[in-house]
């Protein structure tokens, strides 16, 4: 089963009822990425997120030392809220007032939940949910 896959079945527990996943990425917050590069005890300050953007909001779950099983809803934000824009192997975004690094595996999911909700902000119709890239 690709990750993608296992962060969205993982993740179905803290939907609302009917509501349908449309773009799921893991991220983590804390110090730079960058760091670690410096030293392994980076490990110990990073806390894991994951971001699923649904069809009527965005949650941020919090999630397991592993970072794909999640614990909690942190937050709970508006459809139209836009997760990126994003460049580089580690992007810093701000969602809903908390600074999270996304790394460059998921930047293809940002860039869609990101044109879902321009549509929604514009009042386009729900357009078909995109397949997502395996892995």
């Amino acid at each position: 089963m690709a990750l993608r896959d296992k962060l969205a079945e993982r993740s179905a527990p803290f939907l609302a009822p009917g509501e349908r996943i449309q773009a799921v990425m893991m991220s983590q917050t804390g110090p730079s990425p960058y760091l670690a590069l410096l030293t392994y005890l980076i490990f110990f300050a990073v806390r894991r997120r994951i971001i699923v953007a649904t069809d009527r909001s965005v949650l941020v779950l919090k999630a397991g030392f592993m970072g794909t099983s999640p614990t909690e809803v942190l937050q709970r934000l508006p459809r139209t809220t836009q997760i990126g824009p994003v460049s580089g192997l580690w992007a810093k975004v701000n969602l809903g007032g908390e600074k999270m690094y996304i790394h460059k595996r998921f930047h293809s999911d940002v860039a869609r939940a990101d044109q879902i909700a321009a549509a929604t902000a514009a009042g386009a119709p729900p357009a078909p949910v995109p397949p997502t890239p395996q892995g």
